[in-house]
């Protein structure tokens, strides 16, 4: 046999690409030559590849007078990563009659050492999924990946850390020689189990309990949770604000198994799993100096940045108005559709990005503005251009905006007395099941308030007279935009929410206008 055909996958922005390698063999002076738009990682392969099947006892491909072409369809995809080096490595090792197995349900993924041993990849998740919707029935993958992968249901996993382990296991020659319950007993690579989802509690967030004062900001954060609101937190420096943030990341409702699967999926792709599950709600706290594409996401072949890191979770980008400008503005689109969109010359990819935004900002450079205790020392330009920083468009698609001023020396001496963050997060799960369920009875595809778009205000809000009016009459004497007006709404639902109560009252709206930023804010 002088042809042999294999197949593996490999990442597609966020989901998998099914790949087919065919082997060729033919005789003359030594050549290996790979073929199909691949990149220098894959490229480089052939030297890996010939190095693993040497050192697992198999004669080196390159100890041999044949002309090896190894193609990798579809052609006109780009090949990029380490994924093909253990599919190329058995299609050589088939085509060369040095083992005999049936590849046609099989997938194989892995990066090769030059001993033969399997490493990790990223992107397991999605691309065991798409083998799945493809009808592949095993998939072949490192160890360090294999619980990850068993999170999809009806296909078999198997998590090898060698190249001669999955030899071993498939060499259909070899099993009919030996006696086959005693190859059964002794041979390495076993189905791995279901993975079953643990949710497990942040260690690292502080407690509600823990932060002294700012019930006004802890208010405004529960909201927020329970709505899934964007909010913005300003005062002096020292006072809480990144306390709070980090805090506020305990109070959103464990994932479902579909949030899990969606969310370790992108976060396997970028590379940022180590193998583990994302059981809960992702946090996300980029520096105030990182670039454009890191945040947004982007190059030449468009891959996630943090907006789509913190999907189903938190961004807190602290230092808000410090943040490139550029950066800032272009949060417009993930903030209002929940989705962003990156145009280039190859194509054009569009990732989820429903996040709750949180920000912290100063009211000033030197953070002092208004403060009673210290001097501001700001230049009136300084100050201009810093309240310059963030766009009216900007501000609008912050539904809250709290205040979080200096705490009382007294108060910091006194033990944590304030509620704790489980009794919080109690009464936001009750909140977001009033969501879940009002919008399935109306057939509506969102979970939370914050989703809801103009024709769904109109159709699922319906608000007394006295209350509209109350609305309108705040809305005109504080010159709120039709967006700052419908978010109001959707607040003023939540807070109803909150309190079980069926109706949005006029205390429920008049606390959802405080939230609204204030001018030169």
């Amino acid at each position: 046999m002088s042809f042999a055909r294999v197949y593996s996958a490999q990442v597609n922005l966020l989901s998998g690409q099914i790949v087919t390698i065919e082997v060729d063999l033919s005789r003359g002076l030594h050549a290996f030559n790979i073929v199909g738009l691949p990149d220098k990682a894959v490229g480089e392969s052939k030297d890996r590849v010939s190095g693993a099947i040497k050192n697992s006892g198999f004669k080196s491909p390159k100890a041999k007078n044949q002309k090896i072409v190894v193609s990798l369809s579809p052609a006109d995809l780009k090949k990029e990563g380490p994924f093909f080096d253990l599919a190329i490595a058995l299609s050589y090792l088939l085509a060369s009659d040095e083992l005999k197995f049936d590849p046609s349900k099989k997938i194989f993924l892995g990066e090769l050492g030059l001993d033969g041993t399997l490493r990790s990849i990223r992107g397991a998740l999605p691309l065991v999924m798409e083998a799945k919707k493809a009808g592949f029935e095993e998939v072949y993958l490192p160890k360090e990946n294999a619980i990850e992968a068993a999170l999809v249901e009806g296909i078999k996993i198997f998590g090898a850390s060698s190249l001669k382990e999955v030899v071993e296991h498939l060499d259909e020659v070899k099993v009919k020689a030996e006696n086959k319950e005693e190859y059964e007993k002794r041979k390495k690579i076993v189905v791995q189990p279901k993975t079953k989802i643990i949710y497990k509690k942040e260690k690292s967030g502080a407690d509600f309990s823990d932060i002294k004062g700012q019930e006004g900001a802890k208010r405004g954060l529960e909201i927020a949770a329970a709505g899934g609101h964007n909010i913005a937190m300003y005062g002096p420096p020292g006072t809480g604000k990144t306390m709070l943030a980090r805090a506020f990341s305990q109070l959103l409702p464990d994932l479902d198994i579909e949030e899990v699967l969606e969310i370790t999926g992108i976060h396997s792709v970028a590379g940022a799993t180590q193998g583990e599950l994302v059981s809960s709600p992702p946090f996300r706290s980029p520096h105030h100096t990182s670039s454009y594409v890191s945040i947004i996401g982007g190059g030449t072949y468009p891959k996630p940045g943090e907006v789509t890191l913190a999907h189903k979770g938190v961004l807190f980008l602290d230092e808000f108005p410090e943040f490139e400008k550029r950066v800032l503005e272009s949060l417009r689109q993930p903030l209002e559709d929940n989705i962003v969109c990156i145009s280039r010359a190859k194509g054009t990819a569009t990732f989820p990005s429903n996040f709750i935004l949180v920000a912290a900002m100063n009211p000033c450079p030197c953070g002092n503005a208004g403060n009673k205790q210290k001097a501001c020392i700001c230049k009136p330009s300084d100050l201009d251009r810093y309240k310059r920083k963030l766009s009216g468009p900007i501000m609008d698609r912050v539904d809250l905006w709290v205040s979080v001023g200096n705490v009382d020396y007294k108060k910091l001496s006194e033990e944590g007395t304030g509620e704790k963050s489980e009794k919080i997060k109690q009464r936001i799960i009750n909140a977001r099941g009033i969501q879940a369920e009002r919008f399935k009875k109306l057939g509506k595809n969102i979970k939370t308030n914050s989703e809801m778009n103009a024709k769904d205000l109109t159709t699922i809000v319906k608000l007394k007279d006295e209350v509209r009016n109350l609305l309108d009459n705040s809305a005109e004497h504080l010159a709120l935009s039709a967006r700052a007006y419908h978010r109001v709404i959707k607040i003023a639902r939540t807070i109803a929410d909150l309190e079980n109560s069926l109706e949005i009252n006029s205390n429920h709206i008049l606390e959802a206008i405080q939230y609204r930023p204030k001018v030169n804010n």
